[in-house]
């Protein structure tokens, strides 16, 4: 952790710095780009809900009407993925899929240790 907040503290003194020149420093600190990597399957649920709801062409409250639920829920259904403070349930996350005319796809594959340890 104290390597995050001296890079904070520096990222601080240059205000001209934008959100890639951040993310790009602060991905070199291996503290930050673990936690960052560990965030790829949020990330890339959260990249599905949205895509599935432009798609659907549907705006939070009408997938949140469809679902039965109110506006904020689904707002904070969406930016959960991102926070970590909460994980959506399984219930949850179909009564989205069918919202937005999808189904909920759960699959489980080998990691790189998998893998490596077949070859």
């Amino acid at each position: 952790m104290p390597q995050i907040n001296k890079f904070v503290r520096s990222a601080h003194v240059k205000w001209t710095m934008n959100h890639n020149e951040l993310k790009e420093k602060a991905l070199k600190l291996p503290s930050v780009k673990e936690a960052y990597d560990a965030l790829e399957p949020e990330f890339a649920l959260l990249r599905e809900l949205l895509h599935a709801r432009q798609r659907a062409g549907l705006t939070q409250a009408e997938v949140a009407k469809r679902m039965g639920t109110k506006p904020p829920a689904v707002a904070r259904l969406e930016s959960s993925l991102t926070s970590g403070k909460h994980s959506p349930s399984i219930a949850t996350l179909k009564k989205y899929a069918k919202a937005v005319g999808c189904q909920l796809e759960i699959r489980l594959r080998p990691g790189e240790e998998v893998r490596s340890k077949k070859q």
